[in-house]
């Protein structure tokens, strides 16, 4: 799960509904006693069990852990999706617990629920009237009115009243304001044929300051056998309203097609609540005519889609190197407007940090992945405070803030071109953005992030680099022959990374050109085969919107191979045999050093032994070699004059190091 903190109430009753091991010998005790914990939570958020009180679970939780669950807590009701048999066949969705009777969907009955995948659930109000209020769930199913493809999945947006009472002669204890349409999300195509993503993943509520029209997000997978992708689709209430008091889909026989259902509509409107909202002439729905409970036993589909905003997705991700399964947004104030940050949760412990710029004169979207968290080093699927993001997984649970601005750095260009809404330069280092009130302490705040133009936000100022303005430097070893790895990951995700390289004894840089033995990878340069001709200063330098930015200098030294393979030769274990053994003395562990084991990794482990009789004679003789020069030497200066003037010529003498710099 990824969740933030204000939704943790509402999520953690789906989550505590979920068990995750159910013994087929007990499992309404089971059931019974995670109702309980979530009912005291929402209380006083206390966590206990009542062990001597039984309930029955049917309903309530599935049988099996991994079978499709929603649930939402409204007055005391609990309102479930679920497979309510031990075999998975009676799909319903349930109202229990509370003090009105209980009410299910029809069983068997396909025009309402065909094999659904039930995903999320909430309680969003109309209108003022607490009477007319409705339970909005979301699923997919296999679609009846796809005649073409007969295994056609669609993603639905179902929604019943809360204080349905089921009929009185028919649909008795069944729901009677059941009606759902088609959820829709799509690329346009170029010749009018729109790539669909059918499959809903997950569902995010952005509640704003209107209660009544919160932000709907939807996750969508796809169902084509070509090619495998996500989308992240948005929608407003208004759409959503549109669709269920529009026309509703009808068809007059097997043999005819679906279409617009042109007669006449009976009064009360199917699927509407007893309220005032809806004249006020009926207590419940025990009072609705026949005629009407009959139609909307017949009707439950209504005809018009719901689109998202902009008529497509937001975020699309296709043929990617992990699958999206969940997703919590936060919004947020930027200087230059209003962002809603995405957070999305992979199968392999990955979060993505999200961002998207809807471009009015192009009609296009701007994808800008901000951050990829890898949450949890052993891959496990993601299964949502403020400023903060639970990620959750099977093993455990990780605190994750919205915000980490001091990865970008202290430059004022690194921080604007990671356009991250949350951050802004302050004009020492790169911090939170506070776009109002006693927090916001420095008005010199420096963000772009509609188009990261670091250039403008930044002139006059410090642009790249620390405040020494120097790239970090580093030195690696390779034996030639073999693989090696030249690491740099550039500060952003949107930044080009353009590899130079200076080969020795030569002035001039060149570029880094790929091929059957260079691959650039998104970590670094991979020399699949290292060359004697590959040693060199190599220069990791990244360009985003006209900036060029040395990241970091590698110098890559080459070690021969005979070199290594002498090491360990027979002849090579003589000649250290016949040098003076160290004295015994307490074994030194440098098995904890970085660079001993990136030495051991090139020589390669089986090697292991030989190594370290190899470098305890090296450190022995070095040791020896050192304690000599220590001790005093036992020469006489016949001429004292003679001995100031060596002593004085020794005192002025240049480091060797340093001669060799310089030649």
């Amino acid at each position: 799960f990824v969740i933030p903190v204000y939704s943790l109430r509402l999520i953690m009753t789906s989550l505590f509904l979920r068990p995750w091991t159910a013994p087929h010998s007990a499992p309404q005790r089971w059931l019974v006693s995670l109702l309980i914990l979530c009912v005291l939570f929402l209380k006083d958020h206390l966590f206990h069990l009542e062990a001597h009180r039984l309930e029955k679970g049917r309903g309530r939780c599935p049988y099996a852990p991994s079978s499709s669950f929603m649930s939402t807590l409204y007055e005391s009701e609990l309102f479930t999706g679920l497979y309510s048999d031990y075999w998975g066949r009676d799909a319903a969705v349930f109202r229990l617990m509370g003090r009105l009777a209980h009410i299910r969907t029809e069983p068997d009955d396909e025009r309402l629920l065909k094999e659904p995948k039930f995903v999320s659930s909430h309680m969003i109000p109309d209108n003022e009237d607490r009477e007319d209020n409705k339970v909005y769930f979301f699923f997919t199913e296999k679609a009846l009115e796809a005649e073409a493809a007969a295994q056609a999945l669609y993603a639905r947006v179902g929604r019943v009243c809360a204080n349905d009472m089921g009929g009185q002669r028919m649909l008795v204890n069944k729901w009677t304001t059941f009606l759902k349409a088609r959820l829709a999300c799509s690329v346009p195509g170029m010749n009018g044929i729109d790539t669909h993503f059918d499959e809903l993943e997950d569902i995010f509520l952005l509640q704003t300051r209107d209660s009544k029209n919160p932000v709907i997000f939807g996750l969508f997978n796809t169902t084509s056998n070509i090619f495998h992708g996500y989308a992240v689709c948005v929608y407003h209430m208004a759409s959503i309203r549109a669709a269920f008091n529009g026309p509703y889909a009808h068809k007059e026989g097997p043999e005819y097609h679906w279409s617009v259902y042109e007669g006449k509509v009976p009064y009360p409107r199917p699927g509407s609540c007893a309220s005032k909202v809806n004249g006020g002439l009926h207590g419940s729905t025990k009072d609705y005519p026949d005629e009407a409970i009959r139609f909307a036993r017949g009707h439950p589909l209504m005809y018009q889609t719901v689109h998202p905003v902009h008529k497509r997705p937001i975020l699309v991700k296709t043929n990617g190197k992990y699958s999206l399964k969940q997703i919590a947004v936060d919004r947020v104030e930027a200087e230059d407007g209003q962002y809603d940050v995405l957070f999305i949760g992979t199968d392999n412990g990955i979060v993505l940090k999200v961002i998207t710029i809807y471009n009015q004169d192009t009609e296009s979207m701007e994808e800008v992945i901000l951050e990829e968290l890898q949450v949890f080093k052993v891959s496990e699927p993601s299964t949502d405070r403020w400023q903060q993001i639970y990620v959750g997984s099977e093993s455990a649970v990780a605190q994750v803030k919205f915000h980490q601005c001091d990865m970008y750095g202290s430059a004022c260009a690194d921080c604007c071109l990671a356009r991250d809404p949350y951050c802004a330069w302050d004009g020492i280092s790169c911090s939170r953005y506070f776009p109002t009130g006693a927090q916001a302490k420095r008005r010199f705040r420096r963000q772009d992030v509609r188009h990261g133009n670091a250039a403008q936000q930044c002139f006059g100022q410090q642009l790249l680099g620390d405040a020494s303005g120097k790239a970090e430097e580093r030195l690696v070893y390779g034996i030639e022959h073999n693989s090696t790895l030249l690491e740099c990951i550039p500060r952003t995700l949107q930044a080009q990374v353009i590899w130079l390289v200076q080969r020795a004894h030569e002035a001039r840089k060149e570029e880094v050109k790929a091929d059957e033995r260079l691959l650039k990878m998104d970590i670094g340069l991979l020399f699949l085969r290292l060359h004697r001709m590959d040693a060199g200063m190599y220069f990791c330098q990244t360009v985003e919107h006209g900036i060029v930015h040395t990241v970091r200098k590698i110098t890559l030294e080459v070690v021969e191979e005979e070199r290594v393979d002498r090491m360990f030769s027979k002849d090579y274990d003589e000649e250290l045999a016949q040098k003076t053994p160290c004295p015994a003395q307490s074994s030194i562990s440098h098995g904890s050093k970085p660079w001993y084991k990136e030495f051991l990794q090139l020589i390669g482990y089986s090697n292991f032994q030989r190594v370290e009789e190899y470098c305890e004679k090296v450190w022995c003789t070095d040791k020896k070699r050192k304690k000599l020069k220590m001790t005093p030497s036992k020469w006489k200066y016949a001429n004292p004059q003679e001995k100031k003037a060596r002593i004085k010529s020794e005192h002025y003498r240049v480091p060797r190091h340093t001669q060799m710099g310089d030649s």
